[in-house]
Formats: C-alpha cells, sequence, structure tokens
C-alpha cells in the first residue's frame, strides 16, 4: 500500500493520523508487514524510482494536520487550497504548486522557535543533507532545470561557484533542510507506532539513481560519465514482456571499478540510510549486482544495448562485513540467467514470486510460479505495483490464459475472484505473503498504481476514507488463521 495511496483530503495520502489508522487496522488484521513504495522526493514522470536523492524523503508526504497540531500552522493556511478535483487520484501538478508554498509557512514557524532538535538532526545527516540542500535551493534558482544545464561553476562543483551559491542561497538551503526535518521527525512517528503494533514496514530501494539528481551531482566520481559529466551509456532492460523495444530507463551506471577500489563505501552508506527507515529492504533490479544492462546514451530503443558485469556476491559478503546481516528480499524478477540464480543462492536473500505470472503466456513464467514450486524463502505477490489488479489481469490476459486461472485457482465469483487469488499464495509455503490493497478491496485496472515503459498517469490511484474497515480486517485475519499465517501471540 503506497503511502501516497492513502485518503487523506490535501491531495495526497501523508504520514499523519490516515498511516496510524492503516496500522491499526493491518494490526487488527492479523498483517505483521507493511510494505511501501520508496518515500523519497519524486522527479521526472512522479515516479518514485526517479528521484532527486535517494537520502531524502518525500515533502509531499509530510501531514499538514499534524503540523498544524504542533502549532507549525494553522488550519486556514491550507484547507483552502486547490489540491485536485478527484480525490481517487494524486494530481501532482497540484501538490508541486500548492505543498510548497504550505510548507515555507511550517518552516519558517519552526525556525523562529527553539531549534536544538533541528540543528542536532542537520550535525547528524550532513554527509547528504548539505548537498540535498543545495542542490534543490539551487534547481529552484534556476527554473527547475537540471543541474547538467547550469552554468559550468555550479554543473562542475567548482569550489568558488558553490560557495558564492551558499551564501547567496542560505534561506533557501535553510528551507530544504528543515523540510528533511519535518518529514523524518514524522516518518520515525509513525515507524515507531507500527513497531508498537506489530508491524513491520518493508521499504524499497531502487537500483539506480536520477542521472538529475543530488546524488550524481555532488558524487560525479561514482558514475561513469565523460570529461563533461555526461553519461556515456544509460541503464535500462532489453525487451520483454512488458515492451517491445525495451526499456531506456536513462539513469547514469554506476562505476562499479571506482567503487570497489573503495569498498563500496557510497552504496553501504545508502543501505544503511535505508536501515533507519525500514525493518525491511526490497532491492530492485536485483539482477543488476549479477549484469546490468548499458545501452548508449541518447538511445530512443533499448536495441544497441550490452549487458555488462556487474559486481558480484563479493558486494553482499563485504556490505556483511560493513553493516552486518540485513533483512534485505531481492527483488528478481525480469530477465534472468543461472547466474543470477546463483547470485540470489548465495545471498541467501529470499527472491519474489508473481501468481499473475504462472498463468500470463505474455510473460512466460510458467509452473516456476505456481504456487506448489515456491520455496519457503521466498516473497509470493499476487501482482506487485508493475502488474495490473487481480481483477484487472482477469480484464486483460489472453481468454485462454484466464480460464486457465480460473480452473486452476478455482475462482468463485461470490467470494470474489480476487480472493481466490491471494488464498492461493496464502496457502503457499512462502515465508511472506504480500497482496495488493486494489486486491482486498476487489478493484480493478482503474486502480493499478504503474503500468512501465508509459509515462502519465501512474502512481496515482488513492484509496476512499473508510477503505480500512473493521469488517475487511475480520475477513482478513480469519483467511490468515485458516492459512496459518497468523504472527505468534507476544
Amino acid at each position: 500500500m503506497p503511502i501516497t495511496s492513502l485518503p487523506s483530503p490535501w491531495g495526497v495520502g501523508a504520514l499523519g493520523a490516515a498511516a496510524r489508522h492503516f496500522v491499526d487496522f493491518l494490526a487488527a488484521a492479523g498483517v505483521s508487514v507493511w510494505q511501501v513504495l520508496p518515500v523519497v522526493p519524486t522527479s521526472f514522470g512522479d515516479s518514485p524510482y526517479q528521484s532527486f536523492s535517494t537520502f531524502a524523503g518525500n515533502p509531499y508526504l509530510i501531514d499538514l494536520d499534524d503540523l498544524a497540531e504542533e502549532g507549525l500552522l494553522a488550519s486556514d493556511e491550507y484547507a483552502n487550497r486547490p489540491w485536485g478535483g478527484d480525490p481517487q487520484r494524486v494530481d501532482y501538478g497540484a501538490l508541486y504548486r500548492e505543498r510548497f508554498c504550505v510548507l515555507r509557512l511550517a518552516v519558517r514557524c519552526l525556525l523562529a522557535g527553539e531549534r536544538g532538535e533541528f540543528d542536532a538532526f542537520c550535525s547528524q545527516e550532513r554527509a547528504w543533507l548539505d548537498d540535498y540542500a543545495l542542490f534543490m535551493a539551487l534547481k529552484d534558482a534556476h527554473g527547475g532545470a537540471p543541474w547538467d544545464r547550469w552554468e559550468d561553476g555550479l554543473r562542475l562543483r567548482m569550489p568558488d561557484a558553490l560557495a558564492e551559491a551558499r551564501a547567496a542561497h542560505a534561506e533557501d538551503v535553510l528551507f530544504w533542510k528543515a523540510v528533511q526535518y519535518l518529514f523524518f521527525r514524522q516518518w520515525d512517528r509513525l515507524h515507531a507506532y507500527a513497531c508498537t503494533a506489530g508491524v513491520r514496514i518493508m521499504g524499497d530501494l531502487p537500483f539506480y539513481v536520477a542521472g538529475d539528481s543530488a546524488d550524481v551531482w555532488s558524487h560525479p566520481e561514482q558514475f561513469e560519465l565523460d570529461g563533461n559529466l555526461r553519461p556515456r551509456e544509460i541503464a535500462g532492460v532489453p525487451p520483454d514482456a512488458f515492451s517491445a523495444i525495451g526499456q531506456v530507463w536513462g539513469n547514469p551506471l554506476f562505476d562499479w571499478e571506482r567503487m570497489r577500489a573503495e569498498g563500496y563505501r557510497w552504496w553501504f552508506e545508502r543501505v544503511r540510510a535505508q536501515f533507519k527507515l525500514y525493518d525491511i529492504v526490497r532491492i530492485d533490479h536485483f539482477r543488476g549486482f549479477d549484469s546490468y544492462f548499458a545501452i548508449p546514451a541518447g538511445s530512443e530503443t533499448a536495441a544497441g544495448g550490452r549487458w555488462r558485469p556487474g559486481p558480484g556476491i563479493e558486494f553482499f559478503r563485504m556490505m556483511k562485513e560493513a553493516l552486518g546481516t540485513c533483512d534485505i528480499v531481492a527483488e528478481d524478477l525480469g530477465y534472468l540467467t543461472d547466474s543470477v540464480r546463483q547470485l540470489l543462492a548465495d545471498t541467501g536473500f529470499p527472491g519474489m514470486k508473481i501468481l499473475e505470472f504462472a498463468f500470463d503466456s505474455r510473460d512466460g513464467g510458467g509452473a516456476a510460479y505456481l504456487p506448489f514450486s515456491y520455496p519457503t524463502n521466498c516473497v509470493a505477490y499476487v501482482g506487485t505495483h508493475d502488474n495490473d489488479t487481480a481483477l484487472g489481469w482477469l480484464e486483460t490476459a489472453l481468454p485462454d490464459d484466464v480460464a486457465t486461472a480460473r480452473e486452476y485457482l478455482h475462482l468463485d465469483p461470490v467470494e470474489g475472484e480476487g480472493w481466490g487469488f491471494m488464498r492461493a499464495i496464502w496457502a503457499s509455503p512462502a515465508d511472506l505473503a504480500v497482496v495488493q490493497m486494489q486486491d482486498l478491496l476487489e478493484l480493478g485496472c482503474e486502480a493499478r498504481i504503474n503500468i512501465p515503459s508509459t509515462l502519465g498517469g501512474n502512481w496515482v490511484w488513492r484509496a476512499q476514507p473508510g477503505f480500512d474497515s473493521d469488517e475487511l480486517a475480520s475477513r482478513i485475519r480469519h483467511n490468515l488463521e485458516l492459512y496459518h499465517r497468523l504472527p505468534p501471540s507476544p
């Protein structure tokens, strides 16, 4: 359940009362893990997988009502703004226009008061926060233009130009730091609330970072860039079931040789930051650690790409030495090879099994995704955020595939056919089973959260007030008890 999909009168789901109520709902339902999408600031296409920072939190998720309760806002400072005309969809344009105006009011009030905790936060997080705040201030000063279009002094991070920018934009830099303080203060409150309720939060770490990000701007040496700080090759994947021409993501590639020489320090700090937020971390595009697809920069399709070797098992052995044992889920979907499978086995991380793939001839998953074949060390899904809902899949899949699924799963329209999909993974040997909230609500294609390789209309679905009802919690709990999936009593 994406946090952005929670109900709220203010345009998007946030970290306040609705999120805490959802935690209560999960606990009552016997659910012990809440998986969320990345909570980073969104950039191109509003995707949480293209962010201005891999370390920062999304300002849109800061709950305005909680700020008002703290005395940092008055309700009339945000209640009458145009947050979007459809309560079932996030209007990111409206958020961009309105949210930061409101947050500036809250920050002004925050900074007028006692600043001890804020100053301590800035000191503790300075390794990424200083560069991020300056990056965002400079983006504002350049009308949102990406950093590779800034003047050379700033683009190339010449010391005199940076010092001048910090002085000229000091007020804005302070604002962006304060926004992060507000986000992490609310996040820590929600995380602690979930922990007390016995609900662990599973986060999602995108493999790549966005080219237009504070990460690449502040640490260009960690990426494969030319002498003018432009990528030579960019990330993507070859043609697959989602796209006949492949996917060109556009992210810069990591300089794995440089990273290895430095003990993968930048990457390990990135993972460490995730475990400050989450109890479990899903690493997206896990196969990139084995080999990754490199596409010539400027390509419109992935046709001219090539596979290049990733860091392999050495990366994870060194990560364990640096960070200890981490509770990680590997997103091992897409084009898999024997070496990818061996890397997953060597790490010991659970992979992912997608029930929809078992029946969809377009994906070619076949028997490996049928529940009887799941190992215990895996996470079972009906579908992920990149797939349709169960009912949506039944509406759009090939007729023969749908007929096979209905027969195999004994789908019952009276019960609700989506519940038949969910029961199949609850009954499987998988240690963890994850379902989309949309399936529990028996929603169709209209509630799909993302269609890969498309731009616009994604990441916008929102649940309506009352979706997390006591009746639904009871129905979920009954099924989890039936399939012996309730967490042990304390």
